[in-house]
């Protein structure tokens, strides 16, 4: 256990001894690439245990990449480059960081200075303290636009929280500590990193997760490269969170009820049908005949493809040689090495 200080004066005691990795995804942020880094090391200038900055580079286009490789030379091996090989999105940017991380303890953030570095020796020190698996960062005081961000921000958490039956007030913060063993046992894709708790919660109790209260800060640098335009992926994104957390584990109840709903009312109408038949009508024009024949096919195929696909997609992101990413990080050999020591 180890007492230490933050640099905003809070004393945080009785932590247990960790290494610390940090993942950064960052895309087209070549201003905020230097005071980024820098924040980061003054707020855990007297950090005590082992630390890691993996700063994930999302196939930027503006100079990101050789400032970030810049960083890494003046600061020293702990500062890990990862670039992508094309734009691959934040999520599969955060996924790669983490595949790459060496820590007991893993934070994300955003790289544009929004999130605060200081505030993330708190979240670690409550993880740890508190034996949770997630300890995720609240925007009480969100310095964005009202109408492109926090509106719409507050309108899909509300939905989230009623679809996962998580009470987090922002999944949408970035900035989260998690305990690696755990968050390693979950693939992401898609638009997946908002959903992370909801996806945790399939490999781990949702009393084992939490929300502190974290700084935000207006974006000084750049403007936000993750808008407003990813609104319907996160919507079909969310529609599959709500099927692997109720459904994972039988898809057949799922897909089986909707086929059966919709073959059972095919069955009503061809039934109908064929009495009007047997009591001599004609009914061989008639709209409903085909309508009852194709809800009957429906339902099978509800039955059939719509089981298989969902179960291939699942496997597909789950197979170990298989990653929503592709990247010419080279990682330390020894894992001793390439680690940030309190001088």
């Amino acid at each position: 256990m180890t007492t230490f200080t933050t640099v905003s004066g809070d004393v945080l005691t009785d932590v247990p001894s960790h290494r610390l990795s940090i993942v950064v995804p960052m895309y087209n942020e070549i201003d905020s690439v230097e005071p980024f880094v820098t924040a980061v090391h003054e707020a855990l200038g007297n950090y005590p245990f082992e630390w890691e900055l993996l700063l994930v580079n999302d196939g930027s286009r503006d100079g990101t990449r050789e400032k970030l490789d810049e960083q890494a030379r003046l600061r020293g091996p702990h500062v890990r480059p990862i670039h992508l090989w094309r734009n691959f999105r934040q999520t599969a940017a955060m996924q790669a960081g983490i595949d790459a991380s060496r820590g007991d303890v893993i934070v994300t953030l955003d790289g544009d200075l929004q999130n605060d570095p200081k505030d993330i020796p708190k979240l670690v020190a409550r993880l740890l303290k508190e034996d949770l698996d997630l300890v995720a960062g609240w925007r009480q005081n969100r310095q964005d636009g009202l109408w492109l961000r926090k509106v719409p921000s507050k309108i899909a958490n509300r939905i989230i929280r009623k679809i996962t039956q998580l009470e987090f007030k922002d999944l949408g913060c970035s900035l989260k500590a998690y305990r690696a063993s755990v968050l390693k046992r979950v693939s992401l894709y898609g638009e997946m990193h908002r959903f992370i708790p909801a996806w945790m919660a399939t490999v781990t109790s949702p009393a084992r997760m939490a929300e502190e209260p974290v700084s935000h800060h207006a974006r000084a640098h750049g403007e936000s490269k993750y808008g407003i335009s990813r609104t319907l992926r996160v919507v079909l994104d969310l529609l599959s969170v709500n099927f692997f957390l109720r459904f994972a584990s039988r898809p057949g109840h799922f897909f089986g009820g909707v086929g059966l709903g919709v073959s059972l009312i095919g069955g009503l109408i061809l039934a109908y049908l064929a009495a009007l038949k047997i009591s001599g009508q004609d009914i061989g024009g008639r709209p409903l005949l085909w309508l009852g024949f194709f809800c009957v096919l429906g339902g099978l195929q509800f039955l059939t493809t719509g089981v298989i696909a969902e179960l291939l997609i699942r496997i597909y992101y789950n197979r170990g040689e298989i990653a929503p990413y592709h990247t010419s990080h080279v990682p330390p050999q020894d894992a001793d090495q390439a680690w940030h020591h309190q001088d």
